[in-house]
């Protein structure tokens, strides 16, 4: 059976090796590498499925955990789907809710079966399974799935990360078993391995091994200094399935977005741009610029002068810095609209770099005029 999402590759970078591609899924094909707006609770924090069109935002990411404690997945299924239930029609990527279990939930009890732990909400008593997590999101009806894991705290010990990546992939093999929609949905397994690289590569290799239609790296950007991510994946991607797709989870700054292209990612997606969005921190060509400053009191000028988003067009820095001083929602919209586009934007011209062999020249350009110190990185 042919899977429901497939991977096209068009180009390789001669230098590096980075892709650019097209998945291909049931509710239609985007490029690669792609930046994924998180729309956790059906939609992406003040802004609509239309701005999100308009933006160039090829599929989206919904929170299986949220989306199970409300509305709850048997109300979306009634409903005919997330895509129907929140007017999307372009494909939607649902994690599995384990990385929501282990660092919302300050009492949990990890078991062969599953986690017994409590709802951040009201404090009830849940029980989350490899088994429960595929029917949530084939209730949910996304596109791609991702398979229940343990996410294990960082730093761990060496001895636990062996511990718990085998538990993953017993998890990993049961979701499979329980996968009942793999015309209409795919499932992708999870790496785990901490930033022990060798662990990294047996658990790529032990996971390839169960042939699913795409992989996702997890277990990084949780606190761990990113040469160590990078070295992470310089020892996983090597390993997966070159014809399928790879995607690093919540990975959202703009340094790290390029240099998991650079290593071979296709996919990435995180809270960060509408997160400090709503705190007035923005992403521009010129580096970060905090708009509620006082500095930009009686600045007239567009938020990024070389960004052709409409927000640049048309309103200046002095409007934002006064809508976030004046917690105005409509400040919100903009500064989360902007900083979206950014990483779309960027990934777009990623991918023309790729096309054109010149990722690395280009990555120097971007991270110079970005501001992006080397020795002292940040995280934006």
């Amino acid at each position: 059976m042919r899977p429901a999402v497939v991977y096209e590759l068009l180009k390789t970078d001669k230098e590096t090796g980075a892709r650019a591609g097209i998945i291909h899924t049931p509710h239609g094909s985007f490029p690669t590498p792609m930046f994924m707006p998180v729309g956790t609770l059906a939609t992406v924090k003040t802004l609509s499925p239309e701005e999100l069109k308009e933006m160039g935002s090829g599929i989206i990411l919904s929170n299986t955990y949220h989306l199970w404690l409300r509305p709850g997945h048997e109300l979306i299924r009634e409903a005919g789907g997330l895509h129907k239930f929140m007017n999307w029609d372009q494909p939607i990527l649902t994690d599995s809710g384990g990385f929501q279990v282990f660092s919302l939930s300050k009492i949990r009890d990890i078991k062969e079966e599953g986690v017994h732990f409590r709802s951040h909400l009201d404090g009830s008593k849940l029980f989350l399974s490899p088994e429960k997590a595929i029917e949530i999101q084939e209730a949910l009806g996304s596109d791609i799935m991702m398979s229940f894991d343990e996410c294990p705290p960082y730093p761990a010990s060496r001895e636990y990360m062996i511990q718990s990546m085998a538990r993953t992939t017993r998890w990993a093999e049961r979701g499979l078993k329980a996968h009942t929609t793999m015309d209409k949905q795919s499932l992708f397994g999870i790496v785990q391995g901490g930033v022990y690289s060798d662990l990294r590569q047996q658990h790529a290799k032990e996971l390839a091994s169960l042939d699913f239609p795409g992989y996702s790296i997890g277990g990084l950007s949780v606190g761990e200094e990113k040469h160590l991510m990078n070295e992470a994946l310089e020892a996983t991607t090597p390993f997966l399935p070159a014809d399928k797709p790879r995607y690093l989870m919540g990975v959202g700054s703009p340094d790290a977005l390029i240099d998991g292209v650079i290593r071979g990612i296709d996919m990435f997606d995180c809270v960060l741009p509408t997160r400090i969005a709503r705190n007035g921190t923005t992403m521009t060509s010129q580096g970060r610029v905090v708009i509620k400053n006082a500095i930009y009191e009686r600045d007239f000028g567009p938020l990024d002068p070389n960004c052709d988003c409409h927000v640049c067009k048309n309103y200046s820095r002095a409007y934002l810095r006064h809508l976030i001083k004046a917690k105005e929602a409509f400040g919100i919209r903009l500064t989360s609209y902007h900083n979206l586009y950014f990483l779309i934007k960027l990934m777009e011209d990623v991918r023309e770099a790729i096309m054109e062999d010149r990722l690395l020249a280009f990555r120097e350009e971007f991270f110079e005029q970005y501001g992006y110190n080397k020795e002292n990185p940040r995280n934006f």
